[in-house]
């Protein structure tokens, strides 16, 4: 009898623990791996490495940025790509709604429509962003990243930056 009770009071912490976990990660904060080097050298900089191998960065992504859809110039935020909804991007906001964006590599104007944002990697070269498929709907954001969680040595916040050149108001 007390084992079974030891086992259903240990299965009960978990239960709780677990829809806690889903809770926050859903809600508030969750953590997400950052994949290529199209954010380089803000993230995946190729500096870590284990045995040789480079380590990718894990970030913290906060949520409560989607309310309102709270989002400034230079934030990095993780959102699910227009052409494909499985996949997932890490990128710049370099534009918000109402705003006009010039490329850099482009003599195109574009006013960025309500509802949608631009986005840009740090590391134009290697980018599948705004520049190959346009704005984005702010629906397809899933959170802002605030910090490195991982590896160790790179923990630490998120600098926010804004290519100068790009932005002019509406």
């Amino acid at each position: 009898m007390g084992t079974r009770s030891a086992l259903w009071s240990f299965a009960n912490k978990f239960f709780t623990c677990g829809v806690i976990g889903v809770y926050v990660s859903d809600r508030f904060v969750g953590v997400a791996p950052v994949r290529g080097s199209s954010m380089s050298p803000t993230l995946n900089p190729g500096t870590t490495s284990l045995m040789g191998l480079a380590i990718d960065d894990y970030v913290l992504v906060e949520k409560r940025c989607l309310q309102n859809y709270k989002f400034s110039h230079g934030d990095v935020v993780v959102f699910s790509s227009p052409s494909n909804h499985k996949e997932r991007h890490i990128k710049r906001i370099t534009a918000l709604p109402g705003e006009w964006i010039g490329t850099r590599h482009s003599y195109d104007v574009l006013k960025i429509p309500e509802g949608h944002c631009w986005v840009e990697g740090d590391n134009s070269s290697s980018s599948l962003d705004s520049r190959s498929f346009g704005p984005i709907p702010l629906g397809l954001v899933q959170g802002r990243v605030t910090h490195i969680a991982w590896p160790p040595q790179r923990i630490g916040a998120v600098e926010k930056r804004t290519p100068q050149d790009t932005i002019s108001s509406s």
